[in-house]
């Protein structure tokens, strides 16, 4: 029975690393498209964690990892830096357009809805 457990867990390993590596592909894609790139961390819940990400050039986007073990793996081998906190002057570095105004903000003041 033991045996049986070890080799799940060990499946369960693999199908982590695996997915890692899948993300830290494309924060390395997303990285080289926009001249560089940081990141964030956070808890969502039962649906994983979110890996915010935002370019050199101020675009920004996020992925979301099953877990934070897995997104931690991603971000390090990414080679990204990742901050505690979305605040400060990573935050500031993030270029909104009229898409995301009208569609968050615009809501909330009444604006067009973009949809």
């Amino acid at each position: 029975m033991a045996e049986i457990q070890q080799v799940e867990d060990s499946k369960q390993a693999a199908r982590a690393e695996r997915k890692a590596a899948r993300l830290a592909k494309e924060i390395g894609a997303f990285a080289q498209a926009h001249g560089g790139a940081e990141g964030q961390i956070a808890y969502i819940g039962h649906e994983g964690t979110r890996i915010v990400l935002v370019g050199e050039d101020g675009g920004w986007g996020d992925l979301v990892a099953p877990t934070y073990a897995v997104a931690q793996s991603a971000v390090e081998k990414a080679g990204i830096t990742v901050h505690e906190e979305f605040a400060g002057e990573f935050a500031a570095k993030v270029k909104t357009g009229p898409y995301e105004w009208t569609r968050m903000a615009g809501i909330q003041v009444g604006g067009p809805s973009n949809g």
